[in-house]
């Protein structure tokens, strides 16, 4: 099909992110920008700056910077580390890979504990290595939360548990991008020290805002140590932001849109949030399993609510079918990356999304299965009916 050929009705947007961007959160970004020293962008940005903290489910500051995730990602290391600082890190996935590949960059010394990437982060092998840092050589261990590209979430309240359990000083980190407003997630209450988060996914906005949580511990050794940073630097945002202001030019018409998506999510209730992404991803295990596939994640502690990985037979090319399934039914599905290009595709079911949506998403998968001639059993569609009438 020609890429400019017209096709009728919304496109589904079903990759792990960006996801759809609700109309409401669309009509409030689109307004004149305004003066970003004036007193009505202060207020905006003061209710952005406390109500993203409820989100978080923190006290502590939460900082905004206009960047992707990866942005959050090379803040969190450079107001903590110094070059040469060891780190541990968990290769649950590609995302992972990419944080411990900008750490080395960045001078950091870091240890990566591999993993199949079949299922998220071990405590105990993380308390294993941490018991024999006697020194106390580790300065941070960095997890993802939610990894986007094998969808398995990692166990984060355990994580600190076991560093507890040990008396380990190190900071924990943790990458939420996937998970913030999705998965249930508490910076304080687990004792995470700064969190890290992109706009593009469970806050149902746009790309172009990231996030750090902080705690008061992290704040400390920011303020008295990490790597030389102008534009990252935590300590100039907060001091601006005390006056609803930033020290550079801010994402006006993000923030617009974030101040409703924050709305949106209390409205909905995060409690509800969190139980609509569960029975999704529920629903869409089960149609796999009911055609027959294999999901990617082995462990179901570790089930991703949202997103799931799909392993296509020996044999297929994932890309293909993804190839097909948008080409026949305007249907966007995430490709497998890093060592699993080809191999998975990844059905995208966090965000704006409802038990329609997720039903017609299934059945393009199930109509794009058929028409790439791989092997599956029909009723993964008739399974989903059945889970979301029952539950």
């Amino acid at each position: 099909m020609p890429v400019n050929q017209f096709q009728s009705g919304r496109h589904f947007l079903q990759i792990p992110g960006p996801t759809n961007v609700p109309d409401r959160v669309l009509r409030a970004m689109d307004k004149p920008t305004i003066d970003h020293r004036g007193p009505e962008f202060a207020a905006l940005a003061g209710r952005c700056l406390d109500g993203i903290k409820t989100i978080f489910k923190t006290q502590s500051d939460v900082i905004i910077f206009p960047a992707s995730g990866t942005g959050a990602w090379e803040a969190a290391l450079v107001n903590t580390l110094q070059s040469g600082d060891h780190v541990l890190m968990v290769e649950t996935g590609h995302f992972a890979s990419l944080w411990h590949k900008m750490a080395n960059k960045l001078g950091v010394v870091t240890e990566f504990l591999e993993t199949d990437w079949r299922s998220g982060a071990d405590p105990q092998a993380l308390a294993t290595r941490l018991f024999e840092d006697t020194t106390h050589q580790i300065k941070a261990v960095c997890v993802v939360h939610n990894e986007t590209s094998t969808g398995c979430t990692s166990p984060i309240a355990k994580i600190r548990a076991v560093m507890d359990d040990i008396n380990h000083p190190a900071l924990l980190m943790v990458d939420t991008i996937s998970s913030l407003a999705s998965i249930d997630y508490r910076h304080d209450e687990w004792g995470v020290d700064v969190t890290v988060a992109g706009s593009q996914k469970g806050l149902l906005l746009p790309p172009g805002l990231s996030f750090n949580a902080v705690s008061q511990k992290a704040l400390e050794v920011a303020r008295s140590g990490g790597m030389p940073r102008s534009y990252w630097d935590w300590d100039e945002q907060i001091q601006a932001n005390k006056n609803g202001a930033f020290p550079y030019t801010p994402a006006t018409n993000l923030l617009y849109g974030l101040e409703v998506a924050i709305e949106m999510l209390h409205e909905e209730g995060l409690d509800t949030v969190f139980a609509r992404h569960d029975r999704h991803a529920q629903t869409t295990r089960n149609a796999v399993q009911a055609w027959g596939l294999e999901i990617l994640c082995q462990n179901p502690e570790n089930y991703s609510s949202s997103l799931t990985a799909v392993v296509v037979p020996d044999g297929h090319d994932a890309d293909a079918f993804r190839e097909i399934v948008l080409k026949n039914f305007n249907m966007s599905l995430g490709n497998g990356l890093a060592k699993l290009a080809g191999k998975v595709f990844r059905i995208g079911h966090l965000g704006d999304f409802n038990d329609l949506m997720l039903l017609g998403t299934l059945s393009g998968v199930e109509m794009g299965l058929s028409l790439a001639g791989i092997p599956h059993q029909r009723g993964g569609v008739e399974t989903a009916m059945q889970t979301l009438t029952k539950s």
